[in-house]
């Protein structure tokens, strides 16, 4: 409804800025999600219902705010996110709109007076090119080390999006993507215990990404967007929002999912990129697609099990400077089975996910520290049946 305002039921922008300032006492920074293609029907800039004092652009043509839509018929037909008329779809090749979003005294730089991370741009293929190098150039003038991460769905290297070949990674626009190819890779190779697509993805966006790209991916299980993850690999298929409403994972269903999830998250925080956890996921919520996947977090029902699995991955990445930015290896695969290093002069750390019945014998030279149960290893190790594990040449206990 306002970009410059924090939503009353949230707080205010004193709770704003006191909470920015205690993550950053836990080296947290805050990444606001930046919504530039639409606005609601009821913000002040469109004021449908006339909620505001002053004229929003479907109050009247006279309205400074009536350019920043495109109107088909005035007052009841204009652009919207999808066709759905509760979110007007905003101009972004109007000048005032623009300033008012990159400018001097725009929402990006309000919000960046503040120590944040940098932005996620929503719906990213439905922003004009120049509109993001001009956020970008925003964000940055503000703050160099700030990130922008835009919503693409796809291979973001060779997007097309109405009829427009995207120019994201050309150095003027984003700096990473949300990584949803490997989100759906990752979740097939888990629930299928076929390595192929897996392999394919991780080969395309090797080819495809600028290693800067690589490095800061926004790796995902899920999302506000998507079925939970845990749900995902469930297998309980709910055809009607009465069924999503009601519909849980049997015993037997449930805790099959959660060794799969297990097995995804070691995937997903080895990896080249970086691990976004959608909250819920580490303590095993589950929900269908939206809403279903948006329920407040189930302080009252958490997986200790699932979440320490979570947390010890969490310790692995902070203990390791080979996540950052250490090349991915391909060391050995089958069609159930794949072992990757990640390698700098100092840090080498093996991981293998084996989803089949098979046995391998890992050989190296030197030792080895199994970073996730414990124990070291001279020469070799024996992979079991359905092992997933995380072996690096430097103990953390």
């Amino acid at each position: 409804t306002d970009y410059m305002q924090i939503d009353p039921v949230l707080g205010t922008e004193e709770d704003f800025a006191r909470l920015v300032e205690e993550c950053g006492k836990s080296g947290i920074r805050i990444i606001l999600d930046g919504v530039f293609n639409h606005t609601g029907d009821d913000s002040r800039y469109f004021n449908k219902y006339g909620s505001y004092d002053e004229l929003g652009a479907y109050q009247s043509p006279d309205s400074k705010y009536y350019a920043w839509y495109n109107f088909k018929h005035f007052p009841d037909k204009y652009d919207c996110w999808w066709g759905i008329d509760v979110l007007p779809a905003g101009n972004e090749s109007c000048p005032s709109f623009v300033d008012f979003i990159t400018g001097e005294k725009g929402v990006l730089r309000h919000w960046l007076q503040y120590p944040l991370g940098g932005f996620r741009l929503d719906v990213a293929d439905e922003l004009p090119d120049e509109f993001i190098e001009k956020i970008r150039d925003a964000v940055k003038s503000a703050d160099k080390n700030a990130i922008v991460i835009g919503e693409v769905w796809e291979d973001a290297s060779n997007k097309i999006a109405y009829s427009c070949r995207r120019k994201y990674f050309q150095g003027g626009e984003l700096d990473s993507v949300m990584n949803y190819p490997l989100k759906d890779a990752i979740i097939n190779f888990v629930l299928s215990g076929n390595t192929e697509l897996f392999r394919q993805t991780v080969g395309m966006l090797l080819d495809h990404y600028p290693k800067r790209v690589l490095d800061s991916l926004m790796n995902i299980l899920g999302t506000h967007d998507t079925v939970r993850v845990l749900t995902a690999l469930g297998g309980a298929c709910a055809y009607s929002k009465e069924e999503m409403n009601v519909l849980r994972l049997s015993h037997d269903q449930r805790s099959a999912a959660v060794e799969k999830l297990k097995a995804a998250a070691v995937l997903l925080y080895t990896i080249f990129g970086v691990p976004c956890i959608y909250y819920g996921d580490e303590i095993g919520m589950e929900g269908y697609s939206d809403p279903f996947c948006r329920m407040p977090f189930a302080w009252d029902a958490m997986d200790p099990g699932l979440l320490e699995h979570f947390r010890r991955l969490g310790v692995i990445r902070s203990a390791y400077k080979v996540f950052k930015e250490g090349p991915y290896r391909e060391l050995f695969h089958d069609d159930n089975c794949i072992v990757f290093e990640r390698r700098t002069a100092d840090e080498v750390v093996a991981v293998v996910v084996n989803m089949g019945s098979n046995k391998y014998t890992l050989r190296f030279d030197g030792a080895l520290y199994d970073l996730m149960g414990g124990g070291s290893f001279i020469s070799k190790i024996n992979i079991a049946p359905h092992q997933c594990s995380v072996f690096g040449n430097k103990p953390i206990f």
